[in-house]
């Protein structure tokens, strides 16, 4: 059957794309993999009405094409966990402490952080998030790698732990394993409005009040039979005026252009033919992030009586933990830690990440109501989890990274500067203007 348009992939990306080609009066058909909509994004409830989220879960107030999409739906957003009172813990070997500052600080620490921060704010501002590739210093810029910086910076041991330990949280990898300009790219997409390299408000300060995966499950009903569920594609051609697509069943669709919302790892297994070997080069060189999320369910946050917020940062296993929802905690394997994650007998991992959490927050933690587990590394639909830029990445990469070849067209958090859920939507809701432009 021929279409106007093939979206390949039910994520946020390729619902996005897909919504605003259908407003559009084109007849678009979207092929997705897996029995649901949502790909990165995907929630379950508790007997007792609460909202568990299993993957993408937080926004922030920089995110705009999220927070449109959600506005254009009819869907509410609430404050996150950042506004959740109480002190951060942190966990490491050798200690545990709440608060400010960390337990391995020393005398003018603080100071060095601070001033760092700054610094790194500062040199953010000269990089442009859409072509990082134009800095006067790129190639340069994106050799080093954070943490070499920092060093270079005259960073104490104890501050470079400190920025490291923050990155690890967020499950993107160790800042000696990432690139300065992709992190300055990333800071400049959303410049903080504080200092420093990641503003939490900014970044994840909001989370919609029915759920992440609420906006996929709105859009993907709206779409209705435009959605095809179980249907993982094999090949594709792409010609003008005839793209061919052809399914693991040996099914083979046609239409007009095909847009790809695949994250990049799953990418590589579908064979592709009339793109150019640039465009495909450099999609085939980017990296995601191996990493899990972990997410036990507790009658109540048992953590305020000691006056924790929840919120910690880890050198265990687990890179961090949050309260996503009451009496609800996430938490995130970094990749660093995955394959410690792996190579444990699959019996004993809930157990044992259920023992780092108890030693954060007390060995109530070791009696939840439920606990969910998502291996995105492992996945074979996922195949990760944020972008990952190591140092001499941005520059491999290049700039053809997020562009269109038409009639072949790319979105997915992958091809945002960072990854997350606002990366999906900003360029899916590109890829269909950009498919529509050109008519």
């Amino acid at each position: 059957m021929h279409h106007d348009v093939i979206v390949l992939g039910a994520g946020l990306a390729g619902l996005a794309a897909a919504r605003d080609l259908a407003a559009a009066g084109t007849d678009v058909l979207v092929l997705e993999a897996r029995d649901r909509v949502g790909g990165r994004v995907e929630q379950t409830r508790t007997p007792d009405g609460r909202t568990v989220q299993l993957g993408g879960e937080v926004v922030g107030h920089g995110h705009t094409a999220y927070l449109r999409l959600a506005k254009e739906l009819g869907l509410d957003l609430v404050p996150s966990y950042v506004d959740e009172p109480g002190r951060i813990t942190r966990l490491t070997p050798e200690g545990r402490s709440a608060g400010e500052p960390p337990h391995w600080f020393g005398p003018g620490d603080a100071g060095r952080h601070e001033r760092l921060g700054a610094e790194f704010s500062a040199l953010a501002a000269t990089v442009d998030p859409d072509d990082p590739w134009s800095h006067p210093d790129a190639e340069a810029l994106d050799r080093l790698s954070v943490a070499g910086w920092l060093r270079s910076r005259h960073a104490s041991p104890a501050v470079v732990r400190l920025w490291d330990i923050g990155q690890l949280a967020l499950a993107g990898g160790s800042y000696e394993r990432i690139s300065l300009l992709a992190a300055l790219r990333k800071s400049a997409a959303v410049p903080a409005s504080g200092t420093g390299d990641y503003d939490y408000d900014d970044w994840e300060g909001l989370r919609l009040a029915a759920g992440s995966a609420t906006l996929a499950e709105v859009m993907g009903r709206d779409l209705g039979p435009r959605v095809r569920l179980g249907s993982p594609v094999a090949a594709l051609d792409v010609r003008p005026g005839h793209c061919t697509v052809r399914l693991v069943t040996g099914e083979v669709l046609t239409a007009e252009a095909v847009v790809s919302a695949l994250p990049v790892g799953p990418l590589r297994s579908v064979r592709i033919s009339g793109v150019s070997d640039a465009r495909l080069g450099s999609l085939h060189r980017q990296r995601q992030a191996c990493a899990a999320k972990f997410a036990a369910v507790y009658e109540r946050p048992f953590w305020r009586e000691a006056g924790l917020s929840g919120l910690s940062e880890s050198e265990g296993v687990l890179g961090s933990t949050w309260p996503q929802n009451e009496g609800v905690l996430s938490a995130l394997v970094p990749p660093e830690r995955y394959g410690v994650l792996l190579g444990t007998p699959p019996q004993l991992r809930t157990p044992e990440l259920l023992a780092e959490v108890a030693a954060m927050f007390g060995d109530e933690a070791l009696r939840p109501a439920a606990c969910h587990l998502r291996l995105w590394g492992s996945d074979p639909w996922t195949q990760g989890y944020v972008t990952q830029w190591p140092p001499g990445e941005v520059m491999a990469v290049g700039p053809l990274h997020g562009t269109h070849e038409p009639p072949f067209y790319v979105c997915g958090s992958d091809q945002w500067v960072a990854g997350y859920m606002e990366g999906a939507v900003r360029t899916g809701r590109a890829a269909a203007e950009e498919a529509l432009r050109r008519g």
